[in-house]
């Protein structure tokens, strides 16, 4: 999977906190990256309410999101560069730095790079992916790659060369294996339109759940 690093230029405004965590919940959906979207929004909202509260409502910010290795990482640029990120404890009365404290809590690692025009505050989360280009392995996924695996060795042999298809390959053996679930189906008298329709609700209702979810986190 390519996942091409992306930035955002927005005006750091309260009201743009929420536009910003459904952005970074849409882009991380497309990644395949859900496991760690309630961090990284997380992390986007006190990054950003920190630009707000130390440097200013109105400053040019940007966001920037990519991949390091397999941890996603966050970046807020902001032009002051003397109004630093302080760490201080979750639990005291201030309320100075008790966003980073957050950051601190959810994120692997976090620090603040200082440019000639701006500051960087970034921080960084494991994904739990297995490469760079990967993909978080879940029981079904982890499933259908050990069937795709064996099927393609058997269907396809001359164009299987190591244990990870490609995604052509791969799409390619995925409609042969349909189909010959299709045909294996008429073979036995099931009825095939009804078959694929509860295939398809099923999968819609595994979407939804893990959507109401992601909602519910906000």
């Amino acid at each position: 999977m390519s996942r091409k690093p992306w930035d955002l230029a927005f005006t750091a405004e309260p009201e743009e906190v929420g536009a910003l965590r459904r952005i970074m919940r849409l882009h991380l959906g497309i990644w395949g990256l859900r496991d760690v979207s309630d961090e990284a929004q997380l992390c986007v909202s006190e990054l950003v309410s920190n630009v707000i509260r130390h440097v200013g409502p109105g400053t040019p910010t940007t966001l920037v999101v990519s991949m390091n290795g397999t941890h996603l990482r966050i970046e807020i640029h902001d032009p002051d560069t003397r109004a630093l990120p302080t760490l201080v404890d979750a639990d005291c009365g201030s309320e100075a730095g008790r966003g980073m404290a957050l950051v601190n809590a959810v994120a692997d690692r976090w620090g603040v790079l200082l440019r000639p025009d701006r500051k960087v505050t970034w921080c960084e989360l494991e994904t739990g992916l297995p490469s760079p280009g990967g993909h978080v392995e879940g029981s079904g996924v982890t499933r259908a790659e050990a069937l795709l695996s064996l099927y393609a060795t058997a269907k396809r042999p001359c164009e299987v060369s190591s244990s990870k298809l490609g995604r052509t390959t791969a799409e390619e053996v995925v409609v042969d294996a349909i189909t010959d679930f299709l045909h294996w189906l008429r073979a036995h008298g099931c009825d095939v339109d009804e078959v694929l329709d509860r295939a398809q609700t099923h999968f819609e209702s595994e979407n939804a759940c893990g959507a109401s979810s992601e909602r519910a986190g906000d």
